[in-house]
């Protein structure tokens, strides 16, 4: 290895050491793993023929299995008379994907599930290190170092992001590097299967991009299609109103519920707070009838703007990279996100590492911009924007006091809008010319 390749590596292990010690602090205190919970007891509802998109019988599970792990914390923010369990909102593929685990007993099948996690995130952290290392590999170090011991809520929440995004990060590796095809199109079609709202314009990018890109998304679309009807066949045969009952938890969920983007809703200040675009358009005017329409609108313009780009251009791995920036951030605007899901912009590091060794503005606007989404991201400084929410009184109403509470409290959903803008208007300005700019000819 060159010096600067091998004190990035270097740098990637410790921040990887530390993530895992910390994680296992964490773990080892008063985690309650919910999101974990709602997929394996649900899992579980469909080995005994219940229904697991009915909160009663999902909870009546939970309730008989309380011996089996340890006890719930004192409290539930999702609602304190109740055990800390969700309502179902998984499509039907995820059941068949988290079947080893619900055939576990708690304790076996949530510290294998901790550890799938932390195995292919770190993993994933690598690989896109080997993807921007060629040209930044300390900086880009940096930068996926401060992501992954800032991702801690991964350990507490056991949110299935943490495999989708890793999966999707490897996938795009075996794509983009041309090896283990068959890999690649397994992990993304278990991201797909698992957050298809996290992995789906990824996706979309190797679909459009043509050659042996398109090849690999068919393939992935074809297994995730045999994934998603098999499950589908299989709830179905137990839940034959599984999908309406899944619209109800998700209307309930979104409506004055746990996923209310709205700013006084009950999941707003946590550290795994949501972060699409409608939360900061709800404190201009809380009413899903102007913030959805708002979002779809101005995240739309520029995914139209972004795949013009992408069939225009010539597919390369430069352009690949360069595509995949604006795409992993727009993804995270305008539907439900959290901050966990946000971990996929370790896809959009290769991008800033490469615009950062050709220098000019350019290279300092990506690196400012994506350097701001991580920054913003970041679990110790979301908890941060908690404290300050505790300290801070706004008035509550007036459009001045609406403005100060989007850009003191809720930063998140602009900086990822303007690293999309940034990367997307680099994208744009490159695919415009037959093949790259000079100054990335030798690349």
């Amino acid at each position: 290895m060159t010096n600067p390749r091998r004190d990035g590596f270097l740098l990637l292990v410790l921040a990887s050491a530390l993530f895992l010690a910390a994680g296992f602090v964490f773990e080892s205190g008063d985690s309650a793993s919910p999101d974990f919970k709602g997929i394996y007891y649900g899992t579980r509802c469909l080995l005994q023929h219940a229904d697991p998109y009915k909160v009663s019988e999902v909870r009546r599970l939970y309730r008989d299995d309380a011996g089996q792990r340890p006890p719930d914390p004192p409290y539930s923010i999702y609602d304190p008379n109740r055990p800390f369990v969700m309502a179902q909102i998984y499509l039907p593929g995820t059941f068949l994907v988290a079947l080893p685990f619900a055939v576990l007993a708690w304790g076996p099948a949530h510290f294998l599930w901790i550890s799938c996690i932390v195995a292919v995130f770190v993993l994933a952290a690598f690989l896109a290190w080997n993807l921007a290392a060629d040209h930044a590999p300390v900086l880009s170090a940096c930068l996926l170092g401060f992501l992954l011991v800032n991702s801690l809520v991964l350990f507490t929440s056991a949110n299935p992001a943490g495999i989708a995004v890793s999966l999707c990060v490897i996938a795009a590796w075996c794509f983009l590097r041309d090896r283990f095809f068959a890999l690649g199109v397994l992990c993304l079609a278990l991201s797909l299967t698992f957050k298809p709202h996290d992995a789906g314009l990824v996706w979309l990018y190797f679909l459009l991009a043509g050659g042996s890109y398109r090849k690999r998304a068919l393939q992935t679309l074809a297994v995730s299609v045999v994934l998603g009807l098999a499950g589908m066949l299989w709830v179905s045969q137990i839940a034959p109103q599984w999908l309406p009952e899944m619209r109800a938890n998700l209307v309930q969920n979104l409506h004055n519920g746990l996923d209310d983007p709205g700013p006084n809703a009950p999941y707003a200040r946590t550290a795994s707070t949501i972060i699409d675009l409608q939360t900061d358009l709800s404190c201009l005017r809380d009413n899903p009838r102007f913030y959805n329409p708002a979002s779809y609108m101005v995240v739309g313009a520029l995914l139209i703007v972004w795949g013009i780009a992408t069939l225009r251009s010539r597919p390369s791995f430069p352009m690949a990279l360069l595509a995949l920036a604006p795409v992993v951030s727009l993804t995270l605007l305008p539907v439900y996100h959290r901050a966990v899901d946000a971990k996929l912009l370790m896809l959009a590091v290769p991008a800033c590492a490469l615009l950062v060794r050709q220098g000019g503005t350019a290279g300092r606007l990506a690196l400012g911009t994506t350097a701001a989404a991580i920054l913003f991201t970041g679990d110790i400084p979301l908890d941060l924007l908690v404290h300050l929410a505790d300290r801070l009184h706004l008035p509550p109403t007036g459009l001045a006091a609406a403005l100060l509470r989007i850009l003191l409290l809720r930063p998140v959903p602009l900086v990822l809008l303007l690293m999309s803008s940034v990367s997307l208007w680099i994208y744009a300005r490159c695919s415009r010319k037959p093949l790259l700019p000079t100054e990335m000819a030798d690349l």
